[in-house]
């Protein structure tokens, strides 16, 4: 039926532009069409298609007819036709209203396809299939519309969770975009999946998002561990030792003695069960340390280390003990590193504060003091902001403050001690490890209220590891290593495993393979640092949702125009408020929750009177 030169077109005619009805208006050097809302174009003779040659005075005239499509589909099954003759075998007359109708049909493809001089009726075979993938796109889109609805509703069901690991990928970082996002009009972010996952149950009001969304690995530690081998090992079970940590601690490392005037302090010696490229190495590299967040530990090593190693869980423990004695300066001599077993016992923080007039714990503190003491003359940070323990016990989220301790003072003292005796002597024997380092700020301080150790803590640069000895500014130390976590962070085990391999006469690893290993650990710690920082806050928040009456004091640590950063000791956090008045620094506003928005990890609070 098209028709390619003008004479077949004329005035009134019923034509086909792209796939819209139009009414041929006149005919000159090109034709001019008129659409259903009423408005023309002039176009060339091959941009149309002609259905009927009229006359059709108005596109209103193409009411719906009716007729019996499946005797006319019968009839012509298997072979070909035009659309004039289909609108006759159809409605019994070829006008301009049937010729459209007869269009639509061909059109919509189930019966017939082509084109207008040129229709072929599809077989029966092809109807049926074309059918059932209507029905099930139809009953596809009916399911995905009472999806939509549920969401809208905050409602779920079970078929709909595998649906929604899309808004969850989203959620989690792992893609940019979400369709079902878009189709409810929601911003397309992971604060926005989040509450929306939230809403419909899909995550417990309470999900923590975190250790996921920044890529860290949760999974259980599952590989083999290797019998403890049967060494020759320093005797020094007669030395009481004690294993000081927070209550509850689950993987003791660290012990201390007191052997005359010598402190010895004994170290978990996971490095003679984890030997470097072995299999648990290797997955211990790959997370780079324990994660701690308030509703669960997830370890760097399978537990199996921890309960052959861990100081104190067993009747003697094998233990990398390093002893020296405590100048009057502070210094550490007559220093000596062995391969020992030890009988641990453990004990809290608040036990032993209960005992720092007893011995040993008294001339511990004493020779820790030495040591604290030249440090502090060296420039070491002197910053105590306050710090909380922030535990999910039962769904209930504690809080806890960390409050100054002579017990805690003493023993981290004692194992800064080591990182500097350490990192001394594998300088002094060319044993390449990570030393610890960070630089000076530019203007050093000795900051003594709050407001100041939080700004002068701004000043400080991360401290890194590096395989070249620089100062450690902020301890105040010119060599320093850590050490003393070898169950918990992967850069302790790295400088035990070197300290092996050299007591044992073997070879240790390079300084490039040290600093490849450092790299691929700290790749990995930094995520964790972030995760556990941000699950602190996280679940900070959700003890305020808990107590949505709390009350607290906040300290002003720093002012801009008419806002202030407080600090919040009680829940160890800041905020930024608006303060009517103009406090000086350091003074104390009684504080109360406003509003918590748990997706985006921000609280609000309001000053009270």
């Amino acid at each position: 039926m098209r028709q390619d030169t003008l004479p077949s077109l004329r005035a009134d005619s019923l034509v086909l532009y792209k796939t819209r009805p139009a009414r041929v208006v006149s005919i000159s050097d090109k034709i001019e069409i008129e659409f259903q809302e009423g408005n023309t174009k002039r176009v060339r003779s091959k941009d149309v298609v002609m259905l009927h040659p009229g006359p059709l005075h108005s596109l209103s005239e193409l009411a719906p007819q009716s007729g019996d499509i499946l005797e006319a589909w019968e009839l012509l099954t298997g072979g070909s036709t035009d659309i004039g003759e289909l609108s006759e075998l159809i409605f019994a007359a070829y006008t301009p209203a049937s010729a459209w109708a007869a269009w639509e049909l061909v059109r919509d493809g189930l019966y017939f396809s082509g084109t207008p001089d040129a229709i072929t009726a599809h077989s029966a075979e092809q109807v049926e299939q074309d059918r059932r993938e209507r029905e099930a796109k139809a009953a596809a889109e009916q399911a995905w519309s009472g999806f939509l609805g549920r969401l809208q509703r905050g409602e779920l069901i079970e078929e709909d969770r595998s649906r929604l690991s899309e808004v969850e990928m989203l959620a989690l970082r792992k893609r940019e975009k979400s369709r079902i996002m878009q189709e409810l009009g929601y911003q397309q972010s992971p604060e926005h999946a989040h509450r929306l996952l939230v809403k419909v149950g899909y995550w417990s009001p309470h999900h923590n998002p975190y250790p996921a969304r920044l890529g860290v690995n949760t999974a259980i530690v599952d590989v083999a561990v290797a019998q403890i081998e049967d060494e020759q090992r320093r005797d020094l079970t007669h030395l009481p030792a004690f294993a000081i940590d927070d209550e509850g601690n689950q993987d003791p490392d660290d012990a201390i003695s007191l052997d005359g005037e010598r402190i010895w302090v004994h170290i978990a010696d996971v490095a003679a069960l984890i030997p470097p490229d072995s299999e648990p190495d290797q997955e211990a590299r790959a997370r780079g340390a324990n994660l701690y967040i308030p509703e669960r530990i997830v370890y760097m090593l399978p537990r199996a280390v921890t309960e052959r190693l861990g100081l104190g869980l067993n009747e003697t423990s094998c233990a990398l003990s390093v002893g020296f004695s405590v100048s009057a300066e502070g210094r550490m001599e007559n220093v000596e590193l062995t391969p020992s077993r030890v009988k641990v016992t453990r004990l809290s923080y608040g036990e032993v504060d209960a005992r720092m007039g007893e011995a040993p714990f008294a001339r511990l503190a004493d020779m820790t003091q030495r040591f604290r003491d030249r440090r502090r003359r060296a420039g070491a940070a002197a910053i105590d902001l306050p710090e909380v323990s922030v535990r999910v016990r039962d769904g209930q989220v504690v809080i806890r403050p960390l409050s100054a301790s002579a017990s805690r003072d003493m023993v981290t003292d004692a194992m800064l001690m080591v990182g500097e005796v350490v990192a001394g002597h594998a300088l002094g024997n060319n044993i390449p490890i990570p030393f610890a380092t960070q630089p000076a700020p530019e203007e050093p301080r000795q900051p003594v209220d709050m407001a100041a150790m939080y700004a002068y803590r701004k000043l400080f640069k991360p401290s890194r590891l590096i395989t070249q000895p620089e100062p450690h500014a902020g301890l105040g130390l010119t060599l320093y290593t850590r050490a003393t976590s070898p169950l918990r962070r992967y850069s302790d085990l790295l400088v035990h495993q070197q300290l092996r391999a050299w007591l044992r006469g073997a070879e240790t690893m390079s300084a490039r393979e040290i600093t490849e290993r450092i790299g691929v650990a700290e790749l990995a710690s930094a995520s964790i640092r972030k995760a556990e920082r941000l699950s602190n806050r996280h679940w900070t928040l959700v003890y305020l949702m808990q107590h949505p009456d709390w009350q607290g004091l906040g300290v002003v640590v720093a002012r801009d125009a008419q806002r202030g950063t407080l600090m919040l000791p009680a829940l160890g956090m800041e905020t930024r408020i608006r303060l009517r008045d103009e406090p000086p620094v350091n003074a104390q506003r009684k504080l109360a929750v406003r509003q918590v928005d748990l997706a985006d990890l921000t609280a609000y609070f309001r000053v009270r009177a």
